[in-house]
């Protein structure tokens, strides 16, 4: 078999909604999903399994967890039934162990919208084996990035890397009766800094989060910023897929490394 190498990815999956209205950012995904090869297996770092420790989910089904309230009864009939992959959850567990990184297997852990989501718009027949890695809020910025660089071989298997989370996310300002389509200027001040040092691979200054503009105004907590870390550490060329704002204020980007 002739393997091809894929890139790692940090998508922004934004609301639950998403699932039932994909807005801009559901066909960015489907196409996305056509110009790669189809993955032998794929791998999510997701804002929404924070953990003390990095762990694995070696779960051989995880079940669709709708980790959310309050939505429409047709989301919560939603299901993304793709197989976990056992044998790569050890393999991700070798390689951690051998670069010194502390890790553990969970196979009780569902699978959180921040991993279904997206697959859902990227590869709808849910026939490729999913690993959810959890994001360890212990870890500084450094480490996150580092257990991308770990992992970043993996995609010479044709292993799809992915970092699930938010380019902004402070619910509390989103507009969700008023002017949608305004964008704040903190929020595309702080957007357009990131993707500026991104093009310019100054990753150092991206992993410096305090110091970025607005940056508590944008992520008043980290975890849907962080997984844009692990992103990071799986490939050295940035470019944009995909890019846009949600009711006023929620990033919807879609970065690749190569």
């Amino acid at each position: 078999m002739n393997l091809q190498t894929l890139p790692g990815l940090f998508i922004s999956h934004g609301s639950p909604m998403l699932a039932l209205d994909p807005e801009q950012v559901g066909p960015a995904l489907h196409r996305l999903s056509f110009n790669l090869p189809k993955p032998q297996a794929i791998i999510v770092m997701s804002a929404h399994w924070e953990s003390q420790s990095l762990e694995i989910s070696t779960s051989t089904r995880p079940r669709t967890w709708h980790d959310f309230r309050g939505f429409p009864k047709e989301l919560y009939e939603i299901h993304y039934p793709a197989a976990g992959e056992p044998d790569l959850a050890e393999q991700i567990l070798k390689l951690l162990a051998d670069a010194h990184i502390p890790a553990h297997a969970n196979s009780t852990r569902p699978r959180d919208h921040g991993v279904w989501m997206p697959l859902l718009h990227m590869y709808p027949d849910a026939d490729i084996p999913v690993i959810e890695i959890s994001l360890p809020m212990q870890m500084n910025a450094d480490q996150i990035y580092n257990i991308g660089q770990v992992l970043a071989p993996l995609r010479q298997q044709q292993i799809l890397l992915i970092g699930s989370g938010s380019i902004t996310h402070n619910l509390a300002e989103l507009s969700w009766n008023g002017d949608a389509q305004k964008i704040p200027e903190w929020a595309s001040v702080f957007r357009n800094h990131v993707v500026s040092k991104l093009h310019h691979q100054d990753y150092e200054a991206v992993l410096n989060w305090p110091d970025l503009p607005f940056i508590e105004r944008n992520h008043p907590s980290l975890e849907h910023f962080a997984p844009l870390f692990f992103a990071m550490g799986t490939g050295h060329r940035f470019s944009i897929v995909h890019s846009s704002f949600s009711m006023g204020s929620l990033g919807m980007d879609i970065y690749r490394f190569d």
